[in-house]
Parts: structure tokens; C-alpha cells; sequence
């Protein structure tokens, strides 16, 4: 579930990017399985990654966060090059609700359809941001339409779509352990591919340009019990997403807390590697920091804090391995 841009660069000036340029990222485990599925197509996986602007090596860190814009360009650029219309589709037989992380377990162990739905609905931010799902009306009677869209970003690049209902599909296919009843799959695009290989990996019919990203299904669906779940593992993982993922917030101040929370330890946390994770010029970002009272040292110092108790109270690891983790002081902006 990806986010697409403009073409990636920060500007060379201190003009503030478009409002919805902050926050546009998604986990790495996202793009699972993208390399092998390249290398089976007959494609150079590093050549393609470096070319729109994603990291190969954060592919070994499911947390890593990712330029949501720059792995939509990737996915637009390999189908291209590679000549696999139908590449959104495939890349999600590649994965499996686990992509979702720790949230898949509270989805998974929830005690109706329904239920795992509106842990979706709250949470799904913290794998992609932006990406939400919703019910929305449905003119037959029985049928409730779940739809896919992006609060950041309108349209969504075909192949992105087209990833992201299947994997939703696939999601919904894993809780019901089979058929779940789908009853169409509507897309805002026209088809990619022949129509009939849409039908036969949904299942259903396909209906194309529509005005909305859609799985409709039964609404008795949603209060189905979910086979196999333990009310005790989704309290635990509820807890856990609780904790550590809040509602997204509107700030700056927020969307760099969410950033050095997720990879600090991971990945290279100074005032321009953030600014890039977040598309803004970093004089630009310090600007929006001091309009909320705080600055780019004050947030990674307490990131480091916090990152630095957990592991001392919850871990056995030597002081000397935590102080490695959290980072020593830099000369930051």
C-alpha cells in the first residue's frame, strides 16, 4: 500500500514543499518478495531499486521506513521495464497478512471479521501512512463495500491499486481460511491486463473504472468469528500497537517522532536523513519544528532516551551494546 509523488530531489532553495509532501512512508515489508519477483521477471533488482530512489538494503529490516512516492515509482518503473502489467497482482501472491507486522496478529486474533476491520481501520497508518480502509454504502442489499483509498494522495498509480486490493483480498482470504464470499472487485482504472486474469486471481468479477478502489462482500461477513483466534494474543498485540503507534497527528513534531522511532538503530538519523525520509527541504523542516516549540536535537534525544530505557529495562543487553544502538551525539543543524 504505497503513496506516489512527483519526481523525488528536495528543493535547492528554502521553499516549503506541498503540504501533503510530509509523512509519505511505508515499512519495508511492503515491498517483500519485489527482488526475487524482479530477478524471476529477468530483471537487475539493484539497478531498478537505485534507479527510483529506494534502498535495496532496507528490504532486510521489515520496520525500516520507507519514501511511499519513491516505492510507487518503483513499482510503476519495474512493470514498465519489465513488461508485467499484471505485476501489482503478482507481487502480493509473494506476501501474506505478516507484511503487516505486529498489527496482523491483533487482526488475526480478533474475534469477528468486523472487529479485525476496525483494527485495520485505526491502525493501518502505522504500516502505511495515509492508506486507509472504510465501509462505505452499497446499492445491493446484504452487500457492504470495503474500500482502499489514501487521505494523502488521489489517484493512486494503477499498479499500486492494484497491489494493495489484493493483498486486502489475500488478508481477507487468510482470516476466513478459504472463500470469504466476495461478490465483485472494483477498480478506478481500466484493466492492465486481460480481465480474465483479474477474475481468476480475485475470484469474482471485476468491474474497471470505477469511481472508487472496492472488495464487496456479504455483510454478514463482518460479524463471522475468525477461525482460530485467541483472545489473549490480540489483547497482547493490541497493547503493543497501543503503545507504540498513535493516531497520526497533522504536526511535524509528530511525523519525525514516527520516523526516529521506527529506525533508530536502523538506519542514519540526522537532521538530513530524516528530512529526506520526509521529503523536505531540512531547513524547511527546522522552520516547522521551531513553529512548534522544539527542536530536531530535542526530538532525537528523547527518541534516544526512550529507545535507550526500553532496552535496559526489557533486554539483557551490556550498556556498551545500548549506547551503540541508540547512537552517539552528532553535530546536528
Amino acid at each position: 500500500m504505497f503513496v506516489p509523488s512527483r519526481t523525488p530531489g528536495l528543493p535547492s532553495g528554502d521553499d516549503d514543499l506541498p503540504s501533503d509532501a510530509m509523512g509519505s512512508v511505508l515499512r519495508a515489508a511492503a515491498l517483500r518478495g519485489l527482488p526475487e519477483l524482479v530477478a524471476d521477471l529477468g530483471g537487475d533488482a539493484a539497478e531498478l531499486f537505485a534507479r527510483a530512489t529506494v534502498p535495496l538494503g532496507a528490504l532486510d529490516n521489515d520496520e525500516a521506513l520507507i519514501d511511499g512516492r519513491a516505492a510507487a515509482r518503483l513499482l510503476s518503473a519495474v512493470a514498465a521495464d519489465l513488461a508485467c502489467p499484471d505485476l501489482g497482482l503478482r507481487l502480493s501472491t509473494r506476501q501474506d497478512i505478516g507484511v503487516l507486522g505486529p498489527l496482523s496478529i491483533a487482526v488475526q486474533n480478533s474475534a469477528t471479521f468486523g472487529d479485525g476491520l476496525d483494527i485495520a481501520v485505526r491502525f493501518l497508518f502505522a504500516h502505511s501512512s495515509g492508506s486507509s480502509v472504510a465501509q462505505v454504502p452499497d446499492a445491493e442489499a446484504g452487500v457492504t463495500a470495503l474500500r482502499y483509498a489514501n487521505r494523502e494522495i488521489d489517484p493512486l498509480p494503477p499498479q499500486v491499486v492494484d497491489y494493495a486490493l489484493s493483498l486486502f483480498h489475500r488478508v481477507l482470504v487468510r482470516l476466513s481460511g478459504g472463500s470469504y464470499g466476495l461478490r465483485s472487485v472494483h477498480l478506478p482504472h481500466p484493466p492492465l491486463t486481460s480481465v480474465d486474469v483479474y477474475t481468476d486471481h480475485f475470484g469474482a468479477q471485476v468491474r474497471f473504472a470505477q469511481p472508487s478502489a472496492l472488495l464487496r462482500v456479504p455483510t454478514p461477513l463482518l460479524g463471522t468469528s475468525v477461525p482460530g483466534a485467541d483472545p489473549v494474543l490480540r489483547e497482547v498485540a493490541m497493547g503493543y500497537v497501543g503503545d507504540r503507534f498513535t493516531e497520526p497527528r497533522r504536526t511535524t513534531s509528530g511525523q519525525v517522532r514516527t520516523v526516529l522511532a521506527r529506525s533508530l538503530g536502523s538506519a542514519p538519523l540526522d537532521l538530513d536523513a530524516v528530512a529526506r525520509r520526509l521529503t523536505v527541504n531540512p531547513r524547511t523542516l527546522q522552520r516547522r519544528l521551531a513553529a512548534e516549540s522544539t527542536t530536531f536535537d530535542a526530538l532525537l534525544d528523547e527518541a534516544r532516551r526512550d529507545v535507550a530505557q526500553r532496552l535496559l529495562t526489557e533486554t539483557d543487553l551490556p550498556l556498551s551494546q545500548v549506547s551503540q544502538m541508540v547512537g552517539s551525539r552528532r553535530s546536528r543543524r
